[in-house]
């Protein structure tokens, strides 16, 4: 049984086991590849007409308590580190969304104490930015408690990019997990509308 968190801003707080510790943390992202047949006329193509296929890349900002910035994301083969820092790594990159695992960003809870806030996000790397075809579905997997689960069911279509959810500090001993699902043009712009101040250029896989 999971628990969904069905509205933006409803956050719950991840369980610890008796000594205090959460383990690992495991955030999953799924989503159907759908193929359209569409119209092959000129409108229909600047409206993302044709067969088109997603690439539907999971990644995340951290700031840990040091100060420290950055992302972990296959853009860039920023896959990150599970036992030093950023204690966050992700296992692959699921060009096609064929694959039944999808993405998955691992978290090293026992390491809470020096991470501050992490922001999960996806973006489509290639093909048309139609969220509503994704069908995108986040679950957080912890060790001590139940599956935590935020689908993207709200859509803004011609954007890139998609801030899932936010995991925050509780006083070094847990995180909160709040459902965001809100959307932006690229890393530049949803870095401003979270604060955390990074410059940012393009960069391939």
């Amino acid at each position: 049984m999971a628990i969904e968190l069905k509205k933006r801003g409803e956050k719950i707080v991840l369980t610890k086991d008796v000594r205090k510790s959460l383990g690992q943390i495991t955030v999953n992202l799924n989503w159907n590849q759908k193929i359209v047949q569409a119209n092959k006329g000129f409108f229909s193509k600047l409206l993302g007409g044709g067969n088109s296929s997603i690439d539907l890349d999971l990644g995340c900002l951290y700031e840990l308590k040091d100060g420290s910035k950055g992302a972990v994301q296959a853009l860039g083969n920023a896959f990150g580190s599970l036992n030093n820092p950023p204690y966050i790594q992700l296992d692959g990159d699921d060009r096609t969304g064929a694959n039944s695992t999808g993405e998955n960003l691992r978290i090293n809870g026992d390491k809470v104490a020096d991470i501050k806030r992490i922001l999960v996000y996806t973006f489509i790397y290639e093909g048309v930015p139609n969220w509503s075809q994704a069908d995108g579905i986040v679950t957080l997997k912890q060790p001590n408690g139940e599956d935590i689960v935020v689908k993207m069911d709200e859509h803004d279509n011609g954007k890139i990019m998609c801030a899932i959810a936010l995991l925050t500090n509780q006083n070094d001993e847990t995180f909160s997990f709040e459902k965001i699902v809100k959307y932006y043009k690229g890393h530049e712009a949803m870095d401003r509308d979270f604060g955390w101040g990074m410059k940012w250029k393009s960069g391939r896989k």
